[in-house]
């Protein structure tokens, strides 16, 4: 967490006055501190193994765009969670979080990511929502719903909230490790992954169920199936295509169209909730059944048009990429690049135990010298383009800009 970002969240809760809020913030600065030691002893590995970038290497454009963003919305998107995230129940996860520092438990990744917010971690889902539901505007809308500040209704905001805190769920309930006999023949390490599993769970369970809690009390029948019906997807990306023993995805023997086996990949882990989320705000909006449409559209084009991004990233210049580390072996550049040269499979089928067996120069190699690469761009420019397109089915206004500057910053990165 920036050393700005803290200020601002000490006024925030200077403001509440709340002693709860208070005790709470000096555990989440505590373990803030304990994930820099553990990031001391890791710091040599810049990718984790969805090929993200490490946390600090961030672009002016693209913060400036998002800064600009959330002045439309009217405060960051990261303080939409921050009542779950300083709760009691949170705070104790974070304490029992310093018995894991030390092991390499796939939660302190996970934690870390969340904690420092960088943008590979696309932690501005609640964002997106609100500038959608101020640039399509509401109507027939009680006026006491309404945010007068940002624009924006009650309920649109809770939705936005929702978004977030199913997404982050969804992230914690990642980091669970398979543990399997002969795994981890050490006591003390079995211990600390056991507990771990612990840990991850039952946080997970915690973020989703106030998130349902909170979805459930705007009592909109229709939004709660559009929006269990994301985390049914959410759910159902973990099981499309081959895995090794933790679950790490492996592209398909035969695939008989990369692209089509990337979309509906990605469209179930980011592009329905994403999408639905868009669509639901604009339900609450009171839109109609077209206009909810282009919400979704939208906000579907939008996640795939970014992942696209993050799966470039090691593939490109400047990346700071380490040779020989691991990236997401189902990113658009690898499916695109099997298409093209089948043999390279041969490698990868050694990730079928772990995908930690792979070669990863060989791979990378491989693929920076084939034709994914420039398929890829070309695919995160195909998709941005639509985002834009039904950007346009809105008046223009300052929440339209930022979400068009958002877009265009995506592109530069």
């Amino acid at each position: 967490m920036s050393a700005c970002s803290t200020l601002k969240l000490c006024s925030y809760l200077a403001k509440q006055n709340s002693y709860g809020a208070r005790k709470s913030l000096v555990l989440y600065s505590n373990v803030c501190a304990l994930l820099d030691s553990k990031r001391i002893h890791t710091s040599n590995r810049n990718f984790n193994i969805t090929g993200k970038l490490a946390q600090n290497q961030q672009r002016p454009d693209w913060n400036r765009a998002v800064s600009e963003a959330e002045k439309v919305v009217g405060y960051p998107t990261s303080f939409l969670s921050l009542r779950w995230l300083l709760s009691d129940e949170i705070a104790n996860v974070a304490l029992h979080l310093r018995k894991l520092v030390g092991s390499n438990h796939p939660l302190l990744k996970t934690a870390k990511s969340l904690l420092y917010n960088g943008r590979n971690n696309m932690q501005a889902w609640g964002l997106i929502v609100l500038l959608i539901s101020k640039a399509a505007g509401h109507l027939n809308v009680d006026e006491m719903e309404e945010d007068k500040a940002a624009g924006v209704l009650h309920s649109q905001r809770a939705l936005a909230e929702v978004t977030e805190m199913i997404r982050t769920s969804h992230l914690v309930h990642k980091g669970l490790v398979n543990i399997y006999p002969g795994l981890y023949p050490e006591p003390a390490v079995l211990n600390d992954m056991t507990f771990g599993n612990k840990i991850a769970l039952l946080s997970g369970d915690y973020l989703l169920g106030n998130s349902c809690a909170e979805l459930a009390a705007l009592r909109n029948q229709d939004l709660v199936e559009l929006m269990s019906s994301a985390v049914r997807d959410l759910a159902e990306g973990e099981f499309v295509g081959r895995r090794d023993k933790q679950n790490n995805p492996l592209p398909s023997i035969h695939s008989a169209c990369a692209l089509d086996d990337w979309t509906a990949r990605n469209v179930l882990s980011a592009g329905s909730l994403l999408g639905k989320s868009c669509q639901g705000t604009l339900k609450l909006a009171g839109h109609g059944t077209h206009m909810q449409d282009q919400g979704y559209r939208f906000g579907k084009h939008l996640a795939l048009a970014w992942q696209a991004c993050l799966d470039l990233e090691p593939f490109t210049n400047g990346s700071q990429y380490v040779p020989g580390s691991m990236f997401s072996l189902t990113s658009a550049p690898v499916m695109f690049h099997l298409e093209h040269d089948p043999s390279l499979l041969d490698e990868i089928d050694n990730g079928l135990e772990s995908v930690q067996n792979v070669d990863y120069a060989k791979v990378h190699s491989a693929v920076s010298k084939g034709p994914g690469i420039s398929l890829t761009k070309q695919l995160q420019k195909e998709h941005s383009q639509k985002a834009m397109e039904v950007l346009e089915v809105f008046r223009e206004s300052d929440a339209r800009t930022a979400l068009s500057n958002i877009i265009v910053a995506m592109g530069e990165l």
